[in-house]
């Protein structure tokens, strides 16, 4: 499984709880789209995760920013993701960044709405925050390999373990 979070803004957890928490846990990969905030909270992820790539974001210290980059592309069971934390171009310009890295989609961060898009030529996931929903429900977006091996099935999660979206991305992108 193949787990994305956003959006933590704590100084020193990583503000997991529920199913949010089981799940980073449980999974192959973790994602995390940015503005962790301060550095014991990357580590505090890397501890709880078995793998973890992530981004900063415009809230991340200078040490976070030392350690992780502003935009990555990442693969997981033959789906390629350029991530980021945010596009100053809106969706338009995620859009570009995914389709500039060759990706399948693209996650991004910031703005603590979690929301599947797909209407756009390229999908955009954004898990929302688990920690900090600022409004919004909160949340994390879990994906696993589809059956027929063809892309990814996803989900958005609360923390007290609701899905209240689906969803599916394709992989193989251009070749």
């Amino acid at each position: 499984m193949l787990v994305v979070v956003s959006d933590t803004h704590a100084r020193e957890e990583s503000k997991l709880q529920g199913r949010t928490a089981e799940a980073v846990r449980e999974a192959e990969l973790v994602i995390h789209a940015g503005d962790f905030y301060r550095e014991p909270v990357l580590d505090a992820f890397g501890s709880a995760a078995a793998s973890l790539r992530a981004v900063y974001g415009n809230n991340d210290d200078a040490a976070i920013r030392d350690r992780v980059p502003e935009v990555r592309t990442v693969e997981y069971a033959g789906v390629r993701f350029a991530v980021t934390h945010r596009h100053r171009s809106g969706d338009t310009g995620l859009v570009m960044l995914g389709r500039g890295r060759d990706a399948d989609a693209v996650i991004c961060g910031h703005s603590h709405r979690p929301r599947f898009d797909d209407s756009g030529g390229l999908p955009i996931l954004n898990p929302g925050s688990h920690a900090q929903p600022r409004g919004n429900r909160p949340a994390h977006a879990e994906l696993i390999a589809s059956e027929d091996g063809s892309g990814l099935d996803g989900r958005l999660v609360t923390p007290d373990g609701e899905v209240f979206e689906t969803f599916r991305i394709a992989g193989g992108g251009e070749e």
